[in-house]
């Protein structure tokens, strides 16, 4: 499952540190955000070190659809309705900022990212009442969008659009910012002390540290995992369907996301919080509505993003707490990474420098809560985590290990035990434990992608037990 963008750019590789080191400022995660970050640093001459666990780019970065737009689904109407208009203001006009920004970057620095200027474009195939409520708060805050009838779909659909939003290739552009950075891939950090950073390869002393790395993995301060929780979708690559000049997003239940690069056709869905896809089916589905609508239609490749999803519906940008001025962190982008990459990088990099960070951009701050916004997802949240801790002890295994058929996996019983046991095709069973060593919480089995899913906070480990995505910080041992 490798995603369009991995399999079209050979990023070169860095070494892993080699020891400590001393720096002005470090950077953890090698994504979009901290390469971004990182590049603004050197550019006002300040010593910077970036450091990724695995290879620059390959993170959540490598499987986005790259939708630069300030068109975050239904967000302008109900960010209206429950923090005020002022809040949804400063909101939209920080993402459109970016997109603008993201755009006279890639033209002053001649960035060769396939950069393409595009509408962005919500639509429903039912009730066009969420479109006309979005289409509303969006005009009263300014934005040029357009309702229309009619699109470039091929199926009737209720079109809502915002105009001069643009598609690009993430990772071209990654490769293109990151050719001057002082960069350590394959370095992982296991925990930050004020200004030391203790990876798997030795300590880099800071003055200041950047959290750039998707989820917050220090538990205390931030609380970060008690304010959010991670969702997962799916991405199909096809050939020999329409080419759109626009993007889409489906605001239906079940809807698809839906753009162009080139001669291939991205088409998304099936999102779902993590660890909650037991029945699996999420790339059945995407392939039966793409022969559906194009039918011999060509399948390249396929693959999956994950996401986090604050309480409140806005990331969580600046100080990662009063209590810890030297860091500064980025995180809870939902599914609008590309425009909240570029707002985080330049607020933290004006942080770091000393400087005022862009307008508006305090409705971002980490120390923020809004009770009344958040009071139904904290007790959602709170309630799978509840479960996922008493699953564990509580509920024995649903299956027989040994009975398990090759391609399959499950939480099983095995010689009086509770494991996490999938047999591979060749017909070898593999176990594992099923406590999340993040905080504890029972693994899931995500037979789409053969990985084990907290459903609690989203770590995943493959089938083998190693590690796929944080929080959690070690295998599962």
């Amino acid at each position: 499952m490798t995603s369009l963008w991995t399999s079209t750019v050979s990023l070169p590789e860095h070494p892993p540190l080699d020891g400590d080191c001393r720096t002005d400022i470090a950077v953890i995660g090698g994504g979009l955000t901290g390469v971004l970050t990182a590049w603004l640093l050197r550019r006002e001459g300040a010593g910077t070190l970036l450091l990724e666990s695995d290879r620059v780019g390959g993170g959540q970065t490598a499987g986005t659809t790259a939708k630069l737009t300030a068109q975050h689904g239904l967000r302008y109407h109900r960010l209206t309705e429950a923090l005020g208009r002022d809040t949804a203001q400063k909101y939209a006009k920080s993402q459109l900022e970016a997109v603008e920004w993201l755009r006279q970057l890639v033209k002053t620095e001649g960035i060769a990212c396939d950069f393409r200027d595009c509408a962005a474009c919500l639509y429903a195939t039912g009730d066009p009442a969420p479109l006309d409520a979005e289409y509303n708060a969006c005009r009263d805050l300014g934005m040029e969008v357009y309702r229309a009838g009619d699109s470039e779909l091929p199926f009737p659909a209720q079109v809502l659009g915002l105009r001069r939003q643009a598609r690009f290739h993430p990772l071209k552009l990654v490769e293109h910012l990151a050719r001057d950075l002082d960069i350590r891939e394959g370095t992982r950090v296991l925990d930050v002390d004020g200004g030391r950073v203790l990876t798997d390869h030795g300590t880099v002393t800071a003055q200041q540290v950047v959290f750039a790395c998707h989820y917050p993995f220090l538990n205390v301060p931030g609380f970060f995992f008690a304010r959010m929780h991670q969702e997962r979708s799916y991405v199909l690559a096809l050939e020999g369907a329409t080419e759109l000049a626009d993007c889409y997003l489906g605001v239906d239940p079940g809807g698809l996301s839906l753009r162009s690069w080139g001669r291939f056709l991205l088409l998304g869905g099936g999102s779902h919080r993590t660890g909650d896809n037991q029945e699996g089916k999420k790339y059945n589905s995407l392939r039966q509505a793409a022969h559906q609508f194009w039918p011999g239609c060509r399948e390249v490749t396929t693959w999956s993003a994950q996401d986090c999803v604050p309480m409140d519906g806005m990331p969580f940008i600046g100080r990662y707490t009063e209590h810890r001025p030297e860091w500064l962190v980025a995180t809870g982008f939902q599914k609008w990474g590309m425009t909240a990459a570029v707002t985080a990088a330049r607020t933290l990099a004006a942080l770091a420098l000393g400087r005022t960070p862009p307008k508006g951009t305090d409705i971002f701050s980490p120390s923020r809560f809004h009770g009344a916004a958040s009071a139904g997802q904290l007790a959602e949240d709170a309630a799978c985590s509840i479960l996922g801790l008493s699953r564990r002890v509580l509920e024995p295994g649903r299956v027989d290990a040994e009975a398990l058929s090759p391609g399959h996996g499950g939480v099983a019983e095995l010689w009086g035990k509770k494991v996490g046991a999938y047999r591979d095709e060749g017909g070898t069973l593999h176990t594992v434990p099923l406590k999340c060593p993040h905080m504890g919480c029972q693994l899931e089995w995500n037979p789409d992608e053969k990985s084990w899913d907290c459903p609690c906070h989203g770590s995943r480990f493959d089938c083998r037990g190693r590690l796929l995505d944080g929080p959690a910080q070690t295998d599962l041992r």
